[in-house]
């Protein structure tokens, strides 16, 4: 069953490769959606696909890649609302409202 995640990741996770790593991995596990930085320092990640690989993605991001130091990973499972065809990485840091 595909389901959309909203991800935010708390810690040291930015100038860390970790939206670069968190698009890889996605790619890898057949995910659609983006990542992106949020000014807080955090990172934000919305991603549809199967619920199996959602959670291979949300258990990746409690580690991250080897730089990071992740502190938290708090997700919410919603509908999925299509209109993702990749996985990309978001370039502008966004507010964490």
């Amino acid at each position: 069953m595909e389901r959309r995640a909203v991800i935010l990741v708390k810690g040291r996770v930015q100038g860390v490769f970790f939206r670069a790593s968190a698009a890889q991995t996605a790619t890898e596990l057949g995910i659609r959606g983006h990542v992106e930085n949020l000014t807080d320092g955090n990172v934000r990640i919305v991603a549809e696909g199967e619920t199996e690989n959602l959670e291979k993605l949300i258990e990746w991001c409690g580690e991250g890649p080897p730089r990071a130091k992740v502190e938290s990973v708090e997700f919410e499972w919603l509908p999925a609302e299509g209109g993702f065809i990749a996985f990309h990485i978001n370039r502008t840091q966004r507010r964490s409202d």
